[in-house]
């Protein structure tokens, strides 16, 4: 079992940055992939990037590519998601995930095998 508790939503403006973490407990953190989904009001969830065991691989979303970046503190059982130059469409609840599996490119939902409450971000025009 492992438990994921986001931090570090909030309000920004079109063109600003915000800052997620992701504080995991329980399991072996380094056994786990670990990324981050999102899901605007009305919409399906969206895989937004992940970064592999050791923290050398990531693999992000067309949609955020070049904006966002992915990072993880095996030491300190954390992953971040920096977001940079956000935009409106950048709305949504942002949920930290973690996966048993170490290969890239899994973008489904279902993919994952646990997941965390959520956090807010909210990006005005």
């Amino acid at each position: 079992q492992v438990q994921l508790v986001e931090s570090g939503g909030g309000l920004v403006q079109a063109g600003g940055s915000l800052s997620l973490s992701c504080a995991a407990s329980g399991s072996s953190f380094s056994n786990y992939a670990m990324g981050w989904f999102r899901q605007a009001p009305g919409k399906e969830r969206e895989f937004v990037g992940r970064v592999s065991r050791g923290g050398t691989k990531m693999y992000y979303a067309d949609s955020v590519k070049g904006r966002f970046t992915i990072s993880r503190d095996n030491a300190k059982n954390t992953v971040h998601l920096q977001m940079n130059s956000l935009q409106p469409e950048d709305t949504a609840v942002y949920y930290c995930v973690a996966d048993r599996l170490n290969y890239s490119g899994r973008t489904n939902p279902s993919d994952y095998d646990y997941w965390g409450q959520g956090t807010q971000v909210t990006v005005s025009s």
